[in-house]
């Protein structure tokens, strides 16, 4: 009993219970009473002991005989699954309502305001001396209500001359406690109006908020709560939060496909009642499933277990937010649903059909409603809604019979700002990637309407040039494909197949350009272009031959020559087209494609004289790219003609014609890069090493080969093989095959000697195991003849003789140099008949002799080939002066390799420099070599 008080047995029980800071609903419960019965015996010890409220009422409460002292109440919901991460924003939250007095946690429905408020309540409980108290305040409409909602959570009853506000300020007054109030965004007002008052006056309590919307008054201090950290180097709250919930269904994924359940997760945005709705489905549907159902997230995302009815689908937590808006947010909501990327205030404006001051001000609105993201960026302020908030957006656009003329308007938003991206500025990539993914929005749309067509092809064209100056080169080829199909003007259509078939050509897809290049000449008959056509018809033609190594499936040479016949018919008198008819004869009546289908061709002087005709005719057209496209039939016919030298010039010449002309058209940029491949060999083949790198490196830099690395690194790796530069081809190897795997291992037989040449230059340093690997590589690539007699015996060549494997070497080389030239080709058959000549020379063949003096005459000219034959006659007369002497040859020509391996063969003093330089470079040491043996 509490002395001097006429207190019964149970107000005593009531009392106790108050003191370790029950309500009034616990203490019913412990008792097994009414609430209204414990009111009641509250009110009577208020009275009978004489105290203003139930704070005082507590201290007044005996402490049980040997208690400990009582523990600070923390009367928060006990949450029904476990809180997953956020550590981040748990501690940002807790140093906020210890550093201000209240706290707003503010984001969309659903992103776990309420979860992650009571997480950082529960952990802060115990540094306040009264406890934290949780109200939630979803029942609430009549902001009038919420006094009455906190004092319930408090226990409190009404007091009489007190209104329900003034009870819980008294109460509240010396306390120093936690107020969790939760689902504020339908009473905000009211809420501010309440905290404004108990805040002045209970200078210790703390209030943490939570809700879709700002309360915006002096005090309040916002907390945006982010959605759930999607992977960021493996660590993700998101993957971790479905993969809990998963498992929690009976469905524990393991082992976790990690990626799968990412992209899932991104595709929710990061939004944790998604996500928990998503993984709750997995048993059901599988990832595979889910994944295909987020097509229309909001009839998938149902169900749960929450009790708030608010939560129990996206649909639903959105609903409770959209009712909240005045009519005219809730219009604009749904008009720039049809954004797909961040938009302006002014860009609204125009999509919303209204005045940009009034968008402005209801952007501002729906941002403080949490259903629009704000963003600083260097163009102004951005808008975002996140997926589901956005399709939920789109939904509503339908239903008030308003999609077709927003979508029209954001079509012709499109439009001007893709007209506008024409223009390039420094920024210029910067703006298009802003608005890229609304531009292909409206063109998904657009394309299907059949009253949309004309701006539909007018949006692909664009679209395709932008996207190609992106260097984003498979875009651009579906979106000519696309502006082709959409247009009504055949000749229009032809045009940009045309163009298609070019950017297939930056793609190095064969199959594509001879396609889209036929598609051409069917469209251009079609609208009357007898000479365009014809122009088609043998530029395909050419294709086959000119990029035989980038198809997948060649063309018979049958069909080949039949549209070349056609194209003869078709050419009248047009320049044009009979220099396009003129080239296609000079490129695939030849031999080259006829050893690849079938009896040889022409002969090599008739070849010859057709490719100049072609030269001759194509320079009459003023059409730069048409004479470049000639000269490569003039580099082809001089190189199967034998004449390396005559072939680089050529090549070269080439160049110089393209850098006068800059290529601005995927037409140009395919030009530029298949001659900048030509002259990269041509140089090589002539041993100008130096030179080929520098071509080389210009191919692999060239932003339109960006998704292709690998089609952008073969040559390069060649030309560095060959030198000696380890670690420029450990590093190319790297981005090489990288990209050839993620292209789907393409089996194209240009990059099989790049394949090679990495390969051998694993072995030079006796790494076995990536050398198998990269044979492997080499393996699903195939093996042409070229492989046979090419570059794979050049380079088979150089490792045996770095293996001291000189007979090996010889027997791999063993064609005689007139016999193979025509599968050598031009870019090997120097190197080939030198490494043969030091092979014969070091095996000890018995014609070593025959072989220098014709190895001489054949390679007179190149500097490096030359310098491989003359070391090789240096060894076979063990001239050590002349010998030593070719190592200035090979410094000169950048071929550091050779230069390290001449020391070697020196032999003595000269022979530890070598392996010192060879182990520099990164090289294995060359297997023991018989000592240099001077002359007698």
């Amino acid at each position: 009993m509490v002395a001097g008080a006429d207190i019964s047995p149970r107000e005593a029980e009531v009392l106790r219970l108050v003191g370790a800071h029950l309500s009034n609903a616990e203490i019913a419960a412990r008792l097994v009473i009414s609430v209204r019965t414990v009111e009641s015996h509250v009110s009577s010890l208020l009275r009978k002991l004489g105290v203003p409220d139930r704070r005082a009422l507590a201290r007044r409460a005996p402490e049980p005989a040997g208690a400990a002292p009582s523990q600070p109440a923390a009367v928060l919901p006990a949450p029904l699954t476990s809180f997953v991460g956020r550590l981040r924003e748990r501690a940002e939250l807790a140093g906020m309502i210890k550093a201000c007095r209240q706290v707003t946690a503010v984001g969309p429905g659903g992103v776990g305001k309420t979860r992650l408020a009571l997480a950082v309540a529960a952990e802060a409980a115990g540094e306040y001396s009264d406890g934290a108290w949780f109200v939630d305040l979803v029942p609430v409409a009549d902001p009038g209500m919420i006094a009455t909602a906190v004092a319930g959570a408090l226990g409190l009853g009404e007091q009489p001359g007190r209104d329900m506000t003034e009870s819980v300020v008294a109460a509240l007054a010396d306390r120093h406690a936690l107020l969790v109030l939760d689902n504020c965004e339908q009473v905000v007002n009211g809420v501010a109006l309440f905290l404004e008052r108990l805040l002045a006056t209970c200078p210790r309590v703390t209030v943490l908020v939570t809700s879709r919307a700002r309360l915006m008054v002096p005090f309040e201090r916002v907390y945006e709560v982010p959605p759930l950290s999607l992977p960021v180097a493996g660590e993700s709250d998101a993957v971790a939060l479905f993969m809990e919930r998963a498992a929690a269904v009976g469905r524990p994924l393991d082992p976790p496909p990690r990626d799968q359940i990412a992209a899932i997760c991104e595709r929710l945005d990061g939004m944790a009642l998604a996500i928990e709705l998503a993984a709750a489905r997995y048993p059901m549907l599988g990832l595979d499933g889910i994944t295909a159902a987020l097509s229309h997230p909001l009839r998938m995302l149902t169900g749960g277990s929450r009790a708030d009815q608010r939560h129990r689908s996206v649909r639903a937590a959105l609903d409770w937010s959209h009712a909240l808006l005045e009519p005219a947010d809730r219009a604009l909501l749904r008009r720039v649903s049809v954004f797909a990327a961040p938009f302006t205030a002014a860009a609204a404006a125009e999509v919303a059909g209204s005045e940009e001051g009034l968008v402005a001000d209801g952007l501002a609105r729906l941002a403080a409603q949490s259903l629009l993201v704000v963003t600083a960026s260097p163009g102004g302020t951005e808008y975002r809604a996140l997926e589901t908030i956005r399709q939920y957006g789109m939904e509503r656009l339908a239903e008030a019979g308003e999609l077709v003329d927003a979508r029209s308007r954001h079509l012709r938003w499109c439009l001007a700002e893709a007209a506008g991206l024409a223009v390039v500025r420094a920024d210029w990539r910067a703006r298009f990637d802003l608005v890229a993914d609304d531009l292909r929005a409206a063109l998904a749309w657009a394309a299907d309407r059949p009253e949309q067509r004309t701006d539909a092809c007018d949006l692909a064209r664009r679209l395709a040039e932008l996207t190609f100056t992106r260097n984003l080169t498979g875009e651009s080829q579906r979106r000519y494909e696309q502006a082709a199909a959409l247009t009504t003007d055949p000749a229009d259509g032809a045009s940009k197949l045309r163009q298609a078939a070019a950017v297939a050509g930056c793609r190095t897809i064969g199959d594509d350009m001879y396609r889209l290049r036929r598609a051409a000449a069917e469209a251009a008959r079609g609208s009357g272009d007898g000479a365009g056509a014809a122009a088609d018809l043998a530029t395909a033609a050419v294709i086959a031959f000119r990029f035989s190594t980038t198809f997948v499936r060649l063309p018979p040479r049958e069909e080949v020559l039949a549209l070349i016949t056609e194209a003869r018919e078709l050419a009248g008198d047009d320049p044009a087209a009979q220099a396009a008819v003129a080239l296609a004869e000079a490129a695939v009546l030849t031999d080259a494609f006829g050893a690849a289908q079938g009896p040889p061709g022409n002969a090599v002087p008739e070849t010859i004289a057709r490719a100049g005709h072609a030269v001759e005719l194509a320079r009459r057209t003023g059409d730069p790219l048409a004479e470049s496209a000639a000269l490569d039939a003039l580099t082809g016919a001089q190189s199967w003609a034998g004449d390396t030298f005559a072939a680089a010039a050529t090549a070269r010449r080439r160049i110089t014609l393209l850098s006068s002309s800059p290529p601005i058209s995927p037409a140009g940029t395919h030009e530029l890069i298949d001659a900048l491949g030509m002259v990269t060999e041509a140089c090589l083949g002539a041993g100008d090493v130096p030179g080929a790198r520098r071509w080389a490196r210009r191919l692999a830099d060239h932003p339109s080969l960006a998704e292709v690395g690998h089609r952008a690194t073969c040559r390069l790796l060649m030309v560095d093989a060959l030198a000696g530069n380890v670690d420029e081809v450990l590093t190319g190897s790297v981005r090489f095959l990288d990209a050839w795997r993620r292209a789907g291992r393409p089996a194209r037989s240009l990059l099989r000697p790049a394949v090679a040449a990495v390969a051998m230059v694993h072995g030079l340093r006796d790494e076995h195991d990536a050398r198998r690997e990269w044979q492997e590589v080499l393996d699903q690539l195939g093996t042409p003849t070229g492989h046979t007699y090419g570059y794979g015996a050049v380079f088979d060549a150089m490792l045996l003789l770095h293996r001291g494997q000189a007979s090996e070497a010889l027997e791999r080389m063993t064609p005689e140099p007139g016999q193979v030239w025509k599968w050598v080709a031009w870019i090997w058959h120097h190197w080939y008949v030198a490494l043969r000549t030091e092979a014969a020379v070091l095996a000890g063949s018995p014609d070593a002799r025959d072989r220098l003096a014709e190895a001489r005459t054949i390679v007179a000219g190149n500097p490096v080939a030359t310098a491989l034959v003359e070391r090789a006659g240096a060894l076979l007369v063990g001239d050590q002066e002349g010998l030593l002497a070719t190592t200035d040859a090979f410094d000169a020509a950048g071929c550091r390799y050779q230069s390290a391996r001449t020391m070697v063969l020196a032999g003595g003093d000269h022979a530890e420099r070598g392996a010192a330089a060879l182990a520099d470079l990164g090289f294995a040491p060359i297997a023991p070599i018989a000592p240099f043996r001077h002359p007698r």
